[in-house]
Order: structure tokens, then C-alpha cells, then sequence
């Protein structure tokens, strides 16, 4: 009897505007002894990104920058290492230009290339020749080829790319954040 007439008083204790919009409250808040009592929520990464791994930071007209590596001119990424690449246009890529990729080990799953401003299409006997030796090749256009890359870096995969400057005329240059952890 004590309890109802105490919830009484209070009731009327407040303001009726705050009664007609009350609503219950479904869910449960978390309130600083709770936070307290199970802690704060920690993250545990299972493997570190490891330090030999290199993205493409950014490109421009003249080349690369490849974790913090200026490279000038077309340029082949491969596991940990950097390589002048010898041509000039997507007209100079042939099975040769690309031996590198299959003759390495561990074998490379997909090569990336790059051709420039724009996507361009490579001989198809180029690449019969690539898949029949186990390599997939992805071509698309300098800076996407770049963003491709650096994904399938941070996936885990065993990528290659060759990549092609693109010309000036393309506006500015770009650069790329590193995948998030």
C-alpha cells in the first residue's frame, strides 16, 4: 500500500507533457560501471601486414611512387622488388615483355597491366599465351590497374603488375590510401 500511494505522489510530482510522450524503452544502454565492468572492446590482429608488401602510393606522367620509391618510366612490381620496365606503349607489351611473370617463385596468380590513360586491348595471343602458362592477366587503365593492384596486395594474393605511365594530358596525377587494417 505504501508503494502505490509513493507512485502516486510521484506521478503527480511530474509534468504532465513528459507522461503523454513517455514510451517504454526496449533496449538496454550501457551505462560507465558497465562499460567498466567488461572492459573496453580490444582488436587482436592475427597477422601483421607485413613490411615487405609494396603498394603503389601514387603515379603521375613520369612514374611511380612505390612505398615511398620514386620509379620513373614504366615500371614491373613483383614480390618484393622493383624493375624498370622496356616500353613505351601498350603496342610493346608482347609474350617476351611479360616472361618475367611466369618464370618466378612463388608463381604469380594474376599479373595487372596498366596501359596508361586508357584501357587497351592487348593481342589475343598474348593472352592465351599467359593463361596457357598459368598467369591471369587483368588490363585495364593506369590508375584503376594501380587501385587493383594494391587490393589484391592487401587480399593476400600473388600479384604482379606492369604498369605504363599515363600521359599528361590526363588531369593531375592521382594517388591512392592504403587499404585500411
Amino acid at each position: 500500500m505504501a508503494a502505490g500511494s509513493a507512485g502516486r505522489a510521484l506521478a503527480r510530482s511530474v509534468p504532465a507533457l513528459w507522461r503523454l510522450n513517455w514510451q517504454p524503452c526496449r533496449s538496454h544502454r550501457l551505462f560507465p560501471v558497465d562499460d567498466e565492468q567488461f572492459q573496453k572492446t580490444t582488436v587482436t590482429m592475427l597477422e601483421k601486414e607485413s613490411p615487405h608488401v609494396m603498394f603503389v602510393d601514387s603515379y603521375s606522367p613520369r612514374g611511380f611512387t612505390v612505398s615511398g620509391n620514386r620509379v620513373v618510366g614504366p615500371c614491373v612490381l613483383i614480390p618484393q622488388s622493383i624493375l624498370q620496365w622496356n616500353v613505351g606503349t601498350h603496342q610493346d607489351i608482347t609474350e617476351e615483355s611479360l616472361s618475367l611473370f611466369w618464370m618466378l617463385e612463388p608463381r604469380i596468380e594474376i599479373v595487372v597491366v596498366g596501359t596508361g590513360s586508357q584501357m587497351e586491348r592487348l593481342p589475343p595471343e598474348l593472352l592465351r599465351a599467359m593463361r596457357k602458362r598459368g598467369v591471369a592477366l587483368e588490363v585495364q587503365d593506369t590508375p584503376n590497374a594501380c587501385a587493383t593492384f594494391n587490393f589484391l596486395l592487401h587480399e593476400g594474393r600473388v600479384t604482379g603488375a606492369a604498369l605504363i605511365p599515363p600521359p599528361s594530358r590526363l588531369s593531375g596525377s592521382g594517388s591512392f590510401p592504403l587499404p585500411a587494417e
